[in-house]
């Protein structure tokens, strides 16, 4: 959670680098779809550093303003992305859908794609708390009081429901029953 404006800058420094933007800065007019999402992403920490520090009437009206310009810009990306869910280091892949609870906790240097799904489950109302180093493909959903470990991949379409701790795992699936875990171990290229 971003407490100082050197975790602010941090944050984005996080961030842009697990973009992998080697700029300083994202262009002005943004053609490019990485640009945009770059902008969303400053944003996002911006309107997460303004809601955290102590407010002056200044500092209250422009945390309004950038809470808007959000807002405005959740539309035009899909992304419904609270603040304070993300560790540093996130990296949106592509512009598309992509729907968060408020009450989810993320780890750092997590990797989201279209489609993504971190939510409650109907029944307990809890939600998700997701690892370090992780990685969630295209359309996977997680629902419920579960826990991912660090280093986890979620394979596309998968729907998980129950934890997984197992570092370094690939997850697949449909339902609860149907998941697979595969054990590969990352760190020595096998």
């Amino acid at each position: 959670m971003i407490k100082s404006k050197e975790d602010y800058l941090y944050y984005l420094e996080a961030d842009k680098i697990a973009l992998g933007e080697r700029r300083k800065h994202p262009h002005l007019i943004s053609i490019w779809e990485s640009d945009i999402i770059w902008k969303y992403q400053i944003l996002l920490r911006k309107v997460e550093y303004l809601h955290n520090v102590k407010k002056n009437p200044i500092k209250k009206a422009y945390y309004k303003f950038c809470q808007y310009r959000l807002f405005r810009m959740q539309l035009k990306t899909g992304f419904s992305i609270p603040i304070n869910v993300f560790g540093p280091g996130l990296s949106i892949a592509h512009i598309g859908p992509i729907i968060i609870n408020g009450f989810a906790k993320v780890g750092n240097n997590c990797r989201l794609h279209p489609f993504v799904i971190i939510g409650i489950d109907g029944r307990t109302g809890k939600v998700a708390n997701v690892g370090n180093d992780v990685y969630l493909s295209n359309g996977c959903k997680l629902l419920g009081d579960i826990t991912i470990g660090d280093g986890i991949v979620i394979a596309a379409g998968a729907v998980v429901t129950k934890s997984f701790l197992d570092k370094d795992s690939i997850i697949g699936g449909g339902a609860s029953k149907s998941n697979f875990i595969f054990r590969k171990s990352f760190s020595n290229g096998t």
